[in-house]
């Protein structure tokens, strides 16, 4: 009996230590609205059990609740204290001060490793001026023609199933992305369009899935205990040798072919050569990080593992999007018909780069599309100090930010009354009058914004221009300008039935 009365005693002191010295979090956070249905000792964590769909669902619900509550609310994740932040003001302030990625990203930093995106702050100023150079648009321009035979490829790939019925284009769009990006960034043609079980895509798709659930479920993050869940940790850890032997394989012969053929040289000032035509990102990394003395094989792994991941997942997701929004509103589809039949005048001449420009009304729903279903909904980020924020609270120094996109796109106070409406034209210059940058942000803002965004824009805009020439995007109209889409978070938002849409033959 003493002995219990020892335990419980060690461990009541042990909680008010732990409170004591966290008591200046407690201070802070006070001064914040909290999201709903906190319970004690896990917060708001028990919201998020359940699948990808059940993950974005809470996502989505906690974006209303901070939007409806100023922009910025707090909630406890166990013993993690996060904020979430929507207000423009607010988010431009952490984007631009709070660099770090939090602590919960160490998931999928064991998967894709510390590329550009996840890696601590000194080593991303590094690969972020390395990578700049790579993405210039003269460089993105030259990978234009990969593009267009790649679309080319995907419609003719969709062309069996016209006038089928419905079917789910998330497995084709999701291959197209794939096989370009690698191309572009690998220099590898791995005809993942012709081959639904290519096994890199296959694990990746798997992993992103198991990676997405273990950041948000809490039973899951200890490494001992992920383990006990055999059927999990198992896929985890053979979807993540295949993608590292597949990456692995690839770096070993691209070094090989460029001690053989020795296609650059380096200038004095550490710059890309003039020779970038018919090279890939690969290739423009290894120069730009300094050839032999440059990037290792898992530095380059982990480069080209996030621009895989930044310019295949998402893209194909802004795709899918827009085509199921296409189906949905009818005459929208019609307007982009009829711009591109103003640009093409009925011909079947190849897609050049000059149309691009031409093609503003297809941008517009873009744009429309990414900010009603952006691909990346949340960017994470941690405070290393105390953080002011705009609105006079200030964000405790060791708590994590969660930026809701999401809810950023989606506040009636700056978008208007009809901020659920699926409305292109809000884009048109003489309506896009935002006040602040950090109410539209698909790309986020701030020093470690998206450096790939006309890359994006190029593969997004050559696919669907290919396809809606050939097609006609048939699905479930919406009876009225509200689109309603169930969407999961498999690190990215996606459609939860693999985009079912129908296709007939335009004549």
């Amino acid at each position: 009996m003493i002995i219990l009365w020892l335990l419980f005693l060690i461990v009541v002191l042990w909680i008010i230590q732990f409170r004591y010295k966290r008591r200046r979090i407690y201070e802070l956070a006070s001064t914040f609205p909290s999201a709903s249905g906190p319970i004690p000792l896990l917060g708001v964590a028990h919201r998020f059990i359940g699948n990808t769909e059940s993950i974005m669902s809470s996502l989505r619900k906690i974006s209303y609740e901070c939007i409806t509550q100023g922009g910025t609310i707090k909630g406890w994740f166990g013993p993690m204290l996060y904020f979430m932040v929507a207000d423009p003001v607010n988010t431009e302030t952490v984007l631009k001060s709070c660099l770090e990625k939090d602590d919960i990203l160490r998931f999928v930093a064991n998967v894709l490793g510390y590329g550009i995106i996840l890696a601590p702050v000194p080593i991303w100023k590094v690969r972020r001026k390395v990578m700049m150079p790579a993405l210039t648009p003269k460089i993105v321009d030259s990978f234009f023609h990969i593009f267009v035979t790649q679309a080319n490829e995907l419609a003719e790939n969709l062309e069996p199933f016209c006038g089928t019925g419905q079917f789910g284009v998330w497995p084709f769009i999701n291959r197209y992305a794939l096989q370009s990006i690698c191309e572009t960034a690998l220099g590898v043609k791995i005809k993942s369009q012709n081959d639904p079980n290519v096994p890199f895509l296959t694990a990746l798709n798997k992993v992103l899935k198991l990676v997405s659930e273990r950041i948000f479920q809490i039973w899951l993050q200890p490494d001992w205990l992920y383990k006990l869940f055999r059927s999990k940790y198992t896929e985890h850890e053979k979807c993540r040798r295949i993608i590292m032997d597949f990456l692995d394989e690839i770096i070993l012969n691209k070094r090989k072919d460029i001690d053989a053929n020795k296609t650059f040289e380096i200038k004095n000032d550490g710059n890309i050569l003039e020779n970038y035509k018919n090279q890939a990102f690969l290739d423009l990394l290894i120069y730009a990080s300094g050839g032999d003395k440059g990037y290792n094989d898992v530095e380059l792994r982990e480069e080209v593992l996030i621009l895989i991941i930044a310019g295949a997942d998402t893209s194909a997701a802004s795709i899918s999007n827009t085509l199921l929004l296409m189906g949905k509103y009818p005459n929208i589809q019609e307007k982009v018909h009829e711009e591109l039949l103003s640009v093409f005048e009925n011909s079947d001449r190849p897609l050049v780069k000059e149309d691009l420009p031409k093609l503003q009304y297809l941008e517009r729903v873009i744009k429309e599309s990414l900010r009603l279903f952006p691909p990346g909904p949340v960017i994470v980020r941690k405070t290393v100090r105390e953080t002011a924020l705009p609105s006079g609270h200030i964000l405790p120094a060791g708590s994590g930010v969660i930026i809701s996109i999401f809810g950023a796109h989606r506040d009636p106070k700056y978008w208007g009354p009809d901020v659920e409406c699926f409305d292109p034209d809000r884009f048109l210059p003489e309506r896009y009058n935002l006040p602040y940058p950090c109410c539209y942000i698909p790309f986020s803002n701030g020093p470690r914004n998206c450096v790939g965004y006309q890359y994006a824009m190029m593969s997004m805009k050559g696919a669907l221009s290919t396809i809606l020439r050939r097609y006609k995007v048939i699905g479930t109209p919406e009876k009225g300008p509200i689109p309603h889409i169930k969407m999961k978070y498999d690190l990215t938002m996606k459609a939860v039935d693999d985009y079912q849409i129908e296709l007939l033959q335009r004549k």
